[in-house]
């Protein structure tokens, strides 16, 4: 059982910035492939950037330019930077972990992000 938990969210004014980081368990980390998602009320999840074992990353249309994945292996932890946030960043972000063996997904409980003045 792998253990994915996020942190930093929180209330931020529009154009602010923040930073997510999940944490996902097990000595094979460095095989995961992690993907953020996010939830706003009324909305279905949606993917918003994802980056793979190797660390090439890949970003939602929306997010492109301004968020920014990136992993440390050595913390088993990948970080999403997150700046010019708007209004419709608000949502619940949920931090995935695909494990290749034995091919299974895990997530976290989520973290709140809301973007307001």
């Amino acid at each position: 059982q792998v253990q994915v938990v996020e942190s930093g969210g929180g209330l931020v004014q529009p154009g602010g910035s923040l930073r997510l980081s999940c944490t996902a368990s097990g000595s094979g980390f460095k095989m995961y492939s992690m993907d953020w998602f996010r939830q706003a009320p009324g909305k279905q999840r949606e993917f918003v950037a994802g980056i793979s074992s190797g660390g090439s990353t890949n970003y939602a249309d929306s997010v492109k330019g301004r968020f920014t994945l990136s992993r440390d292996n050595a913390k088993n932890t990948v970080n999403l930077q997150m700046n010019s946030l708007k209004p419709e960043d608000t949502a619940v972000y949920y931090c995935n972990a695909y494990v290749p063996i034995p091919s299974r997904e895990y997530w976290g409980q989520g973290t709140q992000v809301t973007v307001s003045s």
